[in-house]
């Protein structure tokens, strides 16, 4: 997706509700020299590749944001990663370029993907991951019930909180409270 698609798209993502092809216009004005036509086909292009609904409104439409920003960027990551003929070797490329705050932005994302691991299941990896080739981990894409969980993904039970003021569990514990 190209810089203008962008620009387009952050308007029609700010402003939150359907946009003439002369709002966007006028705004993008602002900042450069933009013909109208130049705008109309920018919308139109987004309208055949899914990004924006539209409504005829007499003889104009008005035009509305199918999905998210998050939505957007990660189709826009996900369509360069799928153009390399490595793709390893640019994810590599990738996280080598992330900041400390981007890395740990996909580390709590990577978190919330997997969901909680659980005393005696391995832990899932990037293999694991739901994607076309894992239709069955669907129940992974949303995030959990309680965001606060893909914090503790050993649950309250193991929090250290009131439920159980010791912390979490040691194999070790269950002895010790028998000999206690």
């Amino acid at each position: 997706m190209g810089e203008l698609e962008d620009a387009v798209m952050t308007r029609v993502w700010k402003w939150n509700r359907p946009v003439t092809v002369r709002e966007v216009l006028e705004d993008l004005q602002q900042e450069r020299s933009i013909a109208y036509t130049t705008v109309m086909t920018v919308l139109d292009n987004l309208h055949q590749k899914g990004w924006v609904r539209r409504e005829a409104e007499g003889r104009a439409y008005r035009y509305e944001a199918v999905s998210t920003r998050a939505a957007y960027a990660a189709a826009l990551m996900n369509e360069a990663w799928s153009r390399s003929d490595n793709p390893a070797a640019a994810l590599v490329a990738f996280f080598g370029m992330m900041s400390a705050e981007q890395r740990e932005a996909l580390s709590d994302a990577m978190r919330i993907v997997q969901g909680p691991v659980t005393q005696g299941q391995p832990a899932q990896g990037p293999e694991n991951l739901t994607g076309p080739a894992n239709p069955g981990r669907s129940e992974n894409l949303t995030p959990p019930e309680n965001p606060a969980r893909s914090e503790n993904p050993g649950g309250p039970e193991n929090s250290g909180g009131p439920e159980n003021p010791r912390g979490p569990e040691n194999p070790g514990d269950a002895e010790h409270r028998a000999e206690r």
